[in-house]
């Protein structure tokens, strides 16, 4: 099993959306103490609590909130509407007294335009910090290039008082950091110091392949695709994925192993056409990222063979030691839960249970969304209540995110039981339906499948460390694979159909069943699986679970 200075390759991580996870001032927006009266739900140390190991906690920094918080003001300190350094440091004793680390997130791209590196920038074309952040002339009276802003219009905002231009890759208030000036490494790595010397335990490192841009700034060609978004009508090839990251990288991973038992994981943006080899790339030889997130799954439909292909590809694509990640949701996109939903209610929770079998077995670090394990849909919400600036600048095209983050229900009560006041987002309308409170009380709620599977996932260390083997020759609609470590093989056998399929036994997997959904049978030759059941196959010694 892993040890205390690789713990994230064992772990299962909780992601965390602050303001939307426990509101513990009554303001009705979620907050550090409403993360700390929750520890318990998340691991207690006993098998009645759900279980993770680390919790990755979105921005928490002082930030105007035109991203909410990824518009970052100050990088060393905590924005009042969480807390304080205080109260921040409270939450890491509370959370390590339990077993679980926190990651905080690191958003190093951009920061926001009144952080103070940006003002003094801004301040003259001879000030000390001009360089920090990409300045350029016009050019022929325009831009500096064609590129384009993710979240709108041009990538280019002019400066009336300097005559230049500054680059944003989101927002105009989120201006991108000039990564080949040294002193701005220099500033961010003494930054990275701050938290590491305080005791966090890892990052997650937003939008990691952009911090480099092609130094020539060489417009982008067009590809001509029949989607809505003029971005995405472009072939990112000099605005991201530079050279110049790998080295960048290998350095911040020597900065995170000087602290012994840290880690990093990195949100790999792609675009239309792009795979796993891309976030491959920036693990390196295992000398780069620790872990980086692979969202082919985000654009998975509930096929056998695409999730196969995925699993496939991102093992192939990974080098050396590196070690891979898996994630079904997160605060960007749609959750997976409406994704892979069907008009059968009942349907769609199994298909739920199937995925976070999945999930809790696949070779690799397992990142949980809040809320998921209780089922939360997506939830669309009001034009008027719509505060996402994605959804302000491209409904009706795109609603926005704010329907993947919309509070917690914790109980069916009002405001879910989330906050005493009204939230920040709507209140979650399934509440009566999918709610912790009424999970955890259900045992054949998709809660009671994640918490048993997580603790059968730590006291079965081939379902952690073991190899696996993916099992080609299963039956169509059957997603097969082996876990083995030394004398132990685990077979996870999947079925994303609807109708029972019979598995042929191969005689290494012959063993007893320690999980399953719902019923089936299995005699020493074949398995035969009801419609979307799954099932743990042990061989070489365990009990049933």
């Amino acid at each position: 099993m892993p040890g205390p200075e690789d713990w994230w390759r064992g772990a299962v991580v909780y992601q965390i959306y602050p303001r939307s996870f426990m509101d513990g001032n009554g303001d009705g927006i979620g907050d550090l103490q409403g993360i700390i009266e929750k520890l318990d739900y998340l691991n207690d140390g006993t098998p009645e609590s759900l279980g993770v190991d680390a919790i990755w906690i979105s921005p928490i920094y002082p930030s105007p909130m035109f991203d909410f918080g990824h518009d970052i003001s100050d990088y060393e300190s905590i924005d009042p509407v969480f807390g304080d350094l205080e109260l921040f440091e409270r939450l890491l004793e509370e959370a390590h007294a339990r077993g679980i680390r926190i990651i905080m997130d690191l958003v190093i791209n951009h920061t926001s335009h009144r952080h103070p590196w940006f003002e003094e920038s801004r301040a003259s074309r001879q000030s000390d910090k001009r360089d920090w952040y990409i300045w350029r002339d016009p050019k022929n009276g325009k831009e500096p290039n064609n590129w384009l802003a993710f979240f709108g219009g041009n990538a280019w905002e002019y400066d009336e008082a300097t005559g230049q231009f500054y680059y944003h890759a989101f927002l105009p208030e989120q201006p991108d950091l000039n990564w080949r000036n040294p002193e701005v490494e220099k500033a961010v790595f003494d930054m990275v110091r701050f938290w590491l010397d305080l005791g966090v335990d890892g990052f997650r490192l937003d939008v990691v392949n952009l911090y480099f841009k092609s130094e020539q700034l060489t417009d982008n060609p067009t590809r001509y695709l029949h989607v809505g978004r003029a971005f995405d009508r472009q072939l990112h090839l000099h605005d991201r994925n530079q050279p110049e990251m790998h080295p960048l990288l290998k350095r911040f991973r020597q900065l995170v192993d000087s602290y012994p038992g840290r880690t990093s994981v990195g949100e790999v943006t792609l675009q239309r056409g792009e795979d796993g080899a891309v976030p491959a790339r920036f693990q390196g030889d295992d000398d780069e990222l620790h872990l980086t997130f692979n969202f082919a799954f985000f654009f998975s439909s509930w096929s056998t063979e695409r999730f196969r292909s995925v699993i496939q590809h991102w093992e192939e694509m990974l080098q050396g030691d590196s070690w891979p990640t898996y994630t079904l949701s997160n605060h960007d996109y749609e959750r997976h839960i409406s994704r892979f939903a069907t008009r059968s209610e009942h349907e769609t929770i199994a298909r739920a249970k199937v995925a976070a079998v999945m999930l809790l077995t696949l070779r690799g670090t397992p990142f949980l969304y809040y809320g998921e394990e209780i089922g939360m849909r997506e939830q669309r919400v009001p034009r008027k209540r719509i505060v996402d600036p994605v959804g302000i600048r491209y409904w009706p095209l795109h609603p926005g995110r704010d329907g993947c983050r919309i509070p917690m229900a914790w109980t069916a009560g009002d405001h879910g039981g989330f906050s005493t006041a009204d939230p920040w987002l709507p209140e979650y309308a399934r509440r009566q339906q999918e709610n912790v409170e009424t999970a955890r009380a259900d045992s054949d709620s998709l809660f009671t499948l994640y918490r048993k599977l997580i603790w059968l996932r730590k006291a079965t260390p081939a379902l952690v460390d073991g190899e696996m083997e993916l099992i080609e020759d299963s039956p169509p609609g059957v997603l097969a694979y082996r876990r083995r470590l030394g004398p132990v093989s685990i077979l996870v056998a999947l079925n994303f159909e609807r109708h029972t399929v019979r598995m042929p036994l191969d005689p290494r997997d012959r063993g007893r069943v320690i999980f399953r959904i719902v019923s089936g049978t299995e005699t020493q030759e074949v398995l035969e699986l009801g419609p979307h059941q799954a099932l743990l196959v042990q061989a070489g010694g365990g009990s049933e679970g």
